[in-house]
């Protein structure tokens, strides 16, 4: 079966899953570099610096949507919610920190941003795709007909 864009379904899920472990790794990446390097607390004060409102709430904001964000969007869970956030969060910095005329990120230029927030969305609007756990958990693994899928069928044959 084909999907509107002519790619074939399975094709689709898994670019998709490549797409949705992309993006997740760089958010986590991020998460883990505020948490880990910087600290919340450093985050904040660098937040305060570039002049982001309420960088205390804002700091663990960042942070723990990037992280957990991150794995969830990996894991296809949640993931319209996720990506929502995702895609807000960057979209916060996008507005308050990169929208500079210059849009290479290794001049503080908004490429970066603009792409993890067009992916994230991108992500929410069309959804996870079949191999996910909004998969599992939302449909019960099955498909448009009713029955169960094979990824669904193996998971449960294995228990």
């Amino acid at each position: 079966m084909y999907a509107a864009t002519g790619f074939p379904t399975i094709a689709r899920d898994i670019v998709t899953v490549i797409a949705r472990i992309g993006l997740g790794a760089i958010f986590i990446a991020h998460g883990w570099q505020k948490f880990n390097e910087w600290t919340v607390a450093g985050t904040a004060e660098s937040f305060s610096q570039m002049g982001v409102p309420l960088p205390d709430l804002a700091a663990p904001f960042s942070t723990f949507v990037e992280l957990i964000g991150g794995a969830l969007l990996i894991l296809g869970a949640l993931t319209p919610l996720v990506g929502a956030l995702l895609a807000a969060n960057v979209i916060g910095a996008l507005v308050i920190v990169h929208l500079t005329p210059v849009p290479f990120v290794d001049q503080g230029g908004w490429e970066l941003v603009a792409a993890l927030a067009a992916g994230a969305l991108l992500i929410a609007a069309a959804g996870p795709g079949r191999l996910s756990i909004d998969r599992l958990l939302f449909t019960g693994g099955k498909n448009a007909r009713g029955k169960r899928s094979s990824a669904a069928e193996s998971v449960t044959a294995g228990a």
